[in-house]
């Protein structure tokens, strides 16, 4: 079994499949979770092919028990946790006068309180790592977290949320040898931004595997060194146009 374990929501493709394959190289024994079994096998296969250690749990992020479950699966395959990836989310666009509650409540419950609840059961395990040689929180938010895009509304509000809670949750866990960074990205080449391709190709996009060198450079730091957030930019964002 490996010495350290690390837990990732929304880790079938994109972002969370390559900090996934990253923390497989990095010795880490890995859990990905995600909404589709279907594209959650395909993913744990192609890792462990790779070489692997990988246990892999369908969740649904709404899902208060699913979330219990995920952590409870991680424990029980692993026995500790020293890093955990909030990745998973969803944005939904369109005019805040046209908005269904049901598509605003389901970014909320995804972006926001998913990340809290998880946050909130995986905070023993993530101790008693922080204890030994230090643990780590990632949470995924976005630049529209730090620069709120009109028809983006609900998507901004709670990418800000989330880099709020990441900072709170950094301060209370601070003496525990936790620490905590928000991730901002802009448009990544992923699933989640096909609808934007007809204006950014994808080979314009930042790619999935720069934001895992971003967390292997956050897990090589000194105990000493906090990061509370970082933001990762395309040339053409530093204008100020956001994205996922």
């Amino acid at each position: 079994m490996a010495d350290k374990a690390g837990l990732i929501t929304g880790g079938s493709s994109g972002i969370g499949l390559a900090v996934a394959r990253m923390l497989g190289d990095e010795g880490y024994g890995v859990t990905i979770a995600a909404r589709r079994p279907d594209k959650l096998e395909q993913a744990a296969a192609e890792l462990r092919e790779a070489g692997l250690e990988v246990n892999h749990v369908a969740a649904n992020m709404v899902d208060e028990e699913d979330i219990k479950r995920m952590i409870a699966s991680h424990q029980e395959r692993f026995g500790r946790l020293d890093f955990l990836m909030n990745n998973a989310g969803l944005g939904i666009g369109g005019a805040i006068a046209e908005a269904e509650t049901k598509k605003l409540d389901m970014q909320l419950d995804v972006n926001l309180r998913a990340v809290y609840l998880a946050t909130r059961d995986a905070i023993p395990l993530l101790k008693e790592a922080g204890k030994q040689n230090g643990a780590m929180i990632v949470n995924t938010a976005s630049i529209a977290g730090k620069q709120p895009q009109g028809w983006l509304a609900a998507y901004s509000a709670t990418k800000a949320a989330v880099i709020a809670l990441t900072e709170a949750t950094g301060k209370e866990l601070a003496n525990d040898g936790v620490r905590c960074t928000a991730i901002c990205p802009g448009f990544v080449d992923t699933p989640m931004t096909d609808w934007i391709r007809g204006q950014v190709p994808g080979d314009e996009m930042i790619r999935p595997e720069d934001i895992a060198e971003i967390v292997r450079c956050l897990m090589r730091l000194s105990p000493h060194a906090i990061v509370p957030e970082v933001m990762i930019v395309r040339p053409q964002e530093l204008a100020g146009s956001a994205g996922p």
